[in-house]
């Protein structure tokens, strides 16, 4: 049974289907207007590097036909066949589009979808309509991107411009049409009439060329609807059963990319290196390359309250400019985020006072918990004072200098106190949960739990450590941050009797035991509460 996505879902392809030959199949119309689908191939900082990973009718396959145009089919407007194990491994991100050729609005469209099908079995539907939208003219619509394996995301999200202007904003170039050679040369006499001396045999102009998709390998095939597909391996594709888990943190291995893959957070660089910085290098201090007033260089006559842009200034600002979008949630710095309320339409929930600038439109307003809701924080130790974020635009978070971890949940879950969490995603389900022990921080007894889809924001002191639960593992309940919500939590004393005749102790009598099958995880931050 295919899985219908939301604007913003996301998913491993190996959770989909264990097939890598993928039909992908966009279905979009409107009374009056014509539709021009492509897709573009991005390399790592989402830019088409290689016009010939720019997918569309007048370009239907890409080099190595990983990537082939298959034309109208099975109720689709325009169809794809995609086989991930051949696209080279300088691609990322394969983004699907739709643009309007013409003169209209995407908010004149009706109900549409872009699905991937495999082995001739639907696996997944994102649908959207007309109402999403308002006067873009463009819209993109899903994306395979590459984050350690292949995934897919619903995007729907509109954009102002055209084809041409999608394929800017890409990093294209749109080639300039030149005049007919006609045109160019003098005008000449009109001949008269006369046979030709050598009659050339008539020959129709050929058709535009339609690609066909080659005989399909087992792997792959298209809806059942369609032309005869290849046939299924016997028992057809298995669904994995098993939600995906998202690693919620890893340890800084280098320096930040100019931009990470799509979904995939930025690693941090090392402490006190400057994001983008080469290792070994020492970083400039600010302002400090911009030549002194009056020194050859520096731009004379410039009006007071101009920003001077010298190569000096923009050098030294370099390293700390805003991380390119094409995610939700982006972290700038290890001390700040940014999420894009306009990727994904839900609200955010975040803790009050946490916002430290913001651009577009933003609402924000108070998000109370309710009568209820407040006994049980209070009771609990568990209470968040929360705000709601809405709009089109982005907005920057932080607090106190805490270190934030995006983690994303794709149906799963985990455990968090209260205390460590900055914000999330107001489609995650989230609740107070009783534990077997206590010391936990913010909440002797309890935690919270945090399930669903969507993202919540950790916050630590200091670069934390993920570490996998075995029958041994204990945690300090002052260090902890965050387990799996599979995990059983015990508690363990090394308080023994005899020695309590014997003054003083170790200052470690009270600990947090983890079990659970393989999988399962806990965070620990290097400071104590």
């Amino acid at each position: 049974m295919a899985r219908e996505f939301q604007r913003g879902h996301k998913a491993k392809i190996s959770d989909l289907t264990p097939g890598t030959d993928l039909y992908v199949g966009v279905q979009i119309a409107a009374p009056g207007l014509t539709f021009d689908i492509s897709c573009f191939g991005l390399d790592a900082d989402e830019q088409l590097s290689d016009d010939r990973y720019f997918i569309f009718f007048n370009q239907p396959k890409s080099p190595e036909e990983s990537v082939q145009l298959l034309g109208a089919q099975a109720g689709d407007t325009e169809s794809f066949r995609v086989t991930l194990d051949r696209v080279p491994a300088s691609i990322h991100k394969l983004s699907f589009t739709a643009t309007i050729d013409g003169a209209g609005q995407m908010s004149q469209i009706g109900p549409g979808y872009i699905r991937i099908v495999a082995g001739g079995e639907e696996v997944v539907r994102y649908a959207f309509t007309g109402s999403e939208f308002s006067t873009e003219r463009a819209v993109m619509l899903g994306d395979l991107y590459l984050k350690d394996v292949w995934r897919f995301a619903a995007v729907g999200q509109g954009f102002d411009g055209g084809l041409d202007a999608l394929l800017r904003n890409f990093g294209g170039e749109v080639a300039e049409e030149e005049p007919a050679a006609q045109q160019a040369q003098p005008p000449q006499a009109v001949p008269g009439f006369a046979p030709p001396a050598q009659a050339p045999s008539f020959v129709a102009p050929p058709a535009p060329r339609t690609p066909v998709a080659p005989q399909p390998t087992p792997a792959f095939g298209a809806p059942h609807t369609a032309a005869p597909a290849a046939p299924q391996a016997p028992g057809g594709p298995q669904m994995h059963s098993a939600p995906t888990i998202a690693a919620p943190m890893t340890p800084p291995t280098g320096t930040v990319p100019p931009q990470a893959p799509y979904g995939q957070p930025p690693q941090q660089p090392p402490f006190g290196q400057v994001p983008g910085q080469a290792p070994g290098t020492q970083a400039p201090a600010f302002g400090q390359q911009s030549a002194p007033y009056g020194q050859p260089g520096a731009p004379q006559g410039v009006p007071q309250g101009v920003p001077q842009g010298g190569a000096g200034l923009q050098a030294a600002l370099q390293p700390y400019k805003e991380l390119p979008t094409g995610q939700r949630w982006t972290p700038q710095n290890q001390q700040l985020m940014r999420v894009d309320l306009a990727m994904g339409g839900a609200p955010v929930l975040a803790r009050q006072g946490s916002m430290v600038m913001y651009q577009g439109k933003i609402d924000f307003s108070y998000k109370g918990a309710g009568f209820a809701g407040r006994i049980v924080g209070n009771a609990t130790g568990q209470e968040m004072q929360l705000m709601r974020c809405t709009g089109r635009g982005q907005v920057f978070l932080a607090e106190e200098g805490a270190h934030l971890h995006p983690i994303e949940l794709q149906g799963d879950g985990i455990c968090v106190s209260a205390e460590s969490v900055l914000a999330f995603d107001e489609s995650l389900q989230h609740e107070v949960r009783r534990i077997e022990g206590h010391g936990i921080p913010g909440g002797a007894l309890f935690t919270m739990l945090f399930q669903g889809t969507g993202t919540v924001i950790v916050k630590t002191r200091g670069t934390p450590v993920v570490l996998p639960v075995t029958p041994t593992t204990f945690a300090d309940s002052n260090a902890i941050v965050a387990w799996s919500a599979a995990s059983q939590v015990i508690l363990a004393s090394q308080v023994r009797l005899r020695r309590n005749s014997y003054p003083g102790h170790s200052g470690e009598t009270v600990n947090l035991q983890f079990r659970g099958a393989p999988g399962n995880f806990i965070v620990v931050q290097p400071y104590e509460v």
